[in-house]
This record gives C-alpha cells, sequence and structure tokens, in this order.
C-alpha cells in the first residue's frame, strides 16, 4: 500500500471516531437563557413575598432606581461573561456591567442617609441584617453554579475574569431577589452587610468557578 493511501486510510479511521459537536448559541442567547432562569426563580419565591409592600418600597426612587440597577447589572455582567469566554471577543466586554453597577450603588448609597432625613424610618435589627445575608448567599449558589455550568461549554481564555463577572451577574440577581423580602428601609450598616455578600458572592465565584472553567479549558489543551 503506498504512503498516500496510509495516509488517507488513517485519515478515515480518525474521522470514523469523530462525534458531532452542537454550536453553542450566541452569547446572548445563553445569557438571556439564564436570565430566564433568574425569573423562575422569582416566580418560584413571589408566594412568599409581600407584593403590596413591594409596590409601596419600589415607590420611593432611591430604592427603585438601585433595583432597577441590580437587574441591570445582572443582566450585563452575565452577557460580558458570556462574551469572554468566547475566544477572540473585544477586549472591552468586561466594561459593559460598570455603569449599571455604578447606578446600582449611586442609589443604594442614598439609603446611608436615610436615618438622618428620616429619623423614623424602620432600621434593620443585627438578625434582620443576617437574614438578609444568608438570603444573598443562599439564593446565589444555584444561580452561581448554572452559570458555570453553561460557561464551562466555551473555552475562557480568561477563566478567573469571566468567573468574576459570573459572580457580579449572580451578585445583582440575589440583591434583585431580595427586593420583596426586605422588610426595612436600607441603612449604612445594613448596605455594608449587602456590600459583604457581593464581595464574598464575586470572590467564590472569581476562586472556585475560575477553577472549574480552567479545567474545563485544561481538557481542551490537553485531551
Amino acid at each position: 500500500m503506498s504512503e498516500s493511501l496510509r495516509l488517507d486510510s488513517l485519515v478515515d479511521d480518525l474521522a470514523g471516531d469523530l462525534t458531532p459537536v452542537r454550536r453553542l448559541a450566541p452569547p446572548a442567547l445563553r445569557a438571556l437563557g439564564w436570565f430566564a432562569a433568574v425569573l423562575g426563580l422569582a416566580v418560584v419565591l413571589s408566594p412568599l413575598a409581600d407584593l403590596h409592600a413591594v409596590r409601596e418600597r419600589l415607590g420611593v426612587p432611591d430604592l427603585c432606581v438601585a433595583a432597577i440597577g441590580a437587574v441591570s447589572t445582572a443582566l450585563c455582567a452575565a452577557l460580558a461573561a458570556f462574551q469572554t469566554s468566547v475566544p477572540g471577543r473585544s477586549r472591552l466586554w468586561p466594561l459593559l456591567p460598570l455603569p449599571p453597577l455604578a447606578l446600582w450603588i449611586g442609589a443604594s448609597s442614598l439609603g446611608c442617609l436615610r436615618a438622618w432625613i428620616a429619623p423614623d424610618t424602620n432600621l434593620a435589627d443585627a438578625a434582620e441584617m443576617r437574614g438578609c445575608l444568608y438570603f444573598l448567599l443562599g439564593v446565589s449558589l444555584p444561580l452561581s453554579v448554572l452559570l458555570v455550568l453553561m460557561l464551562r461549554r466555551a473555552c475562557p481564555m480568561r477563566p478567573n475574569l469571566t468567573a468574576a463577572l459570573a459572580g457580579l451577574a449572580t451578585a445583582g440577581a440575589a440583591a434583585a431577589l431580595l427586593v420583596p423580602f426586605h422588610p426595612h428601609d436600607a441603612t449604612a450598616s445594613d448596605l455594608a452587610m449587602h456590600a459583604l455578600a457581593v464581595a464574598v458572592i464575586i470572590a467564590l465565584n472569581g476562586l472556585a468557578g475560575g477553577r472549574l472553567l480552567d479545567r474545563g479549558m485544561s481538557r481542551v489543551r490537553h485531551p
């Protein structure tokens, strides 16, 4: 058998063992798919919420703007995470969630003045603040796992950055889901507890999620 025929036979043998690879959906569509899961969780939790109180709270301008900022941050950070998971995309995508993040932080920071502006405000006690922390961390866990699993199907070249963006998306979603269960007005101490929860969520996603995404890349590099 000639060398060319042996080469053709080898190519045929290798090609015969290949399995079709399903093409990934566009990053925007995958981000919307994850956000649909967030909305599904909101529907599941809705029977436990005081919807009348939610409508009253969203009537307060800074609280409404903060909620919009949290939702926008979640969606933009998720889109940025999916974009950075695809090789060759612009390095500017990680900047996408910064404007809504600034809106979220700025509107939420007005709560620091609540005790001074409104002395009769309903302040949170230690137990309520711990409840907020547990809610944020508990809700973020399944959303983080889902998002990282979805991101693992791609090949992020900067897994820690992608995972950190996933953490920001999860933190924004968890903060938005907290609104119907937040029985007190925001104060400096309450916001500090929220900031701690957000920092923990992003850090854990960046570390644990980054390792999981990097392992996926390792399998691609060394099959």
